[in-house]
């Protein structure tokens, strides 16, 4: 089977999940994102996990977590994104998709993070058992470490059918010189990078040239790590948050990010599930435009 056909399949079985959702309807839904290199949609609104998962040996604190992931499925979400680096939540992670079941929509995205690219595989295959899947749909290099080494490898990963796409990753506008350097000269299929309200540098030249090599676009760090929301919660709404159906300033920020025609994916991280319905409410009604992008960005700065 082609990569489009079974991402279609595993599109089609998570869209089959929203339409039975209480309250969604399909046709007031933002379309699903393609991944350039293979033409599978993504929903534009996946799942990270930095913090929020790393809950230790807490089985209270696991089974939150288990009701978000539900959550997720639920709403038509399939990508969930974490690392080596967030402690224990690829346990978290794996956790919850045994309580599950496995759901088939899923769309597992991992990263390799560790200086001696000598024990890469050993840590790779680690995270798969955490995770209980046969094999990563995506595996990225974190935060550039040791990407010189590391991407070779997952590139021959790939070719070998244990990976289905590769990517690096930055975060908090590092490096973002050395990701060009890397999106003009291999063959990645994503990059993941920050991308929020205030933070716009990606704008200038690593959105732009995503686009223009046809590498998808994951976002990370869309409300600052929470601060943004934070600060903005102590605002009322703006009158246009309403004409594009948003109910809360979460929706705005997510919107703003999901708007972009370079981004093909967004992960808010949360451990609430009320916080999680909120988010994916971000593929309900319109996108802002081109226009009402640049006044949200305008408005925000000056609160």
């Amino acid at each position: 089977m082609r990569p489009a056909d079974a991402g279609r399949r595993r599109w089609l079985a998570g869209a089959a999940v929203l339409a039975a959702w209480p309250g969604q309807a399909l046709a007031a839904t933002v379309p699903a994102r393609t991944i350039p290199s293979s033409g599978e949609a993504l929903p534009a609104v996946g799942l990270g996990s930095w913090i929020t998962f790393n809950v230790g040996e807490d089985a209270s604190a696991r089974e939150a977590c288990t009701e978000v992931v539900r959550a997720f499925f639920a709403a038509g979400g399939r990508l969930i994104d974490s690392s080596p680096m967030y402690g224990s939540s690829q346990a978290t992670i794996g956790h919850a998709l045994a309580r599950l079941g496995r759901p088939p929509a899923l769309f597992s995205a991992e990263k390799v993070w560790i200086g001696d690219a000598r024990r890469g595989a050993a840590q790779m295959e680690a995270s798969r058992a955490f995770w209980g899947v046969p094999r990563f749909d995506l595996m990225q290099v974190h935060n550039l470490l040791a990407w010189q080494e590391h991407l070779p490898r997952l590139l021959e990963m790939k070719a070998a059918g244990r990976l289905r796409y590769v990517g690096v990753t930055t975060s908090e506008g590092r490096r973002h010189g050395e990701i060009e350097q890397i999106l003009r000269s291999q063959p990645v299929d994503f990059v993941q990078l920050s991308y929020n309200l205030l933070d716009r540098e990606a704008e200038r030249r690593l959105l732009p040239l995503a686009q223009e090599r046809r590498i998808a676009v994951i976002v990370n760090r869309p409300f600052r790590q929470g601060r943004l929301l934070d600060s903005l919660q102590r605002h009322p709404l703006p009158g246009w948050a309403a004409e594009i159906g948003c109910d809360g300033w979460a929706q705005v920020a997510l919107k703003f990010v999901i708007s972009h025609p370079a981004v093909t994916c967004v992960i808010p991280a949360t451990s609430q599930v009320a916080h999680l319905r909120q988010n994916m409410g971000a593929m309900q009604g319109r996108l802002p435009d081109a226009a009402l992008r640049e006044r949200m960005a305008a408005e925000v700065a000056a609160l």
